[in-house]
């Protein structure tokens, strides 16, 4: 079964300023979360974020500077989850 993926309105301002290049690897990362959920070991840096019970990050570039991507459940009965940020590791809301 398939996830759904919501980007909040901040993320969604954030991935329009991206470089061509992460923003590439963002669509892939939603693709997967997408089709395979949330959980994503494959991706560098990949692990649950300690402020929520159901938050994730991973980075999608690496060097300087790198972006990370966080997400979160919203709901895992009818598999909802939630993208709220995209952007630099320094910026990150962790």
């Amino acid at each position: 079964m398939t996830w759904t993926v919501g980007v909040s309105s901040k993320a969604n301002k954030q991935v329009k300023k991206l470089p061509e290049f992460v923003r590439a690897a963002y669509f892939l990362l939603a693709k997967e979360l997408e089709e395979y959920g949330p959980y994503r070991t494959n991706w560098s840096h990949y692990g649950k974020l300690r402020t929520s019970k159901d938050a994730y990050h991973c980075h999608i570039s690496s060097g300087r500077p790198t972006y990370v991507v966080c997400w979160q459940i919203t709901n895992k009965t009818i598999r909802v989850l939630e993208v709220y940020y995209v952007g630099t590791h320094e910026n990150a809301p962790y």
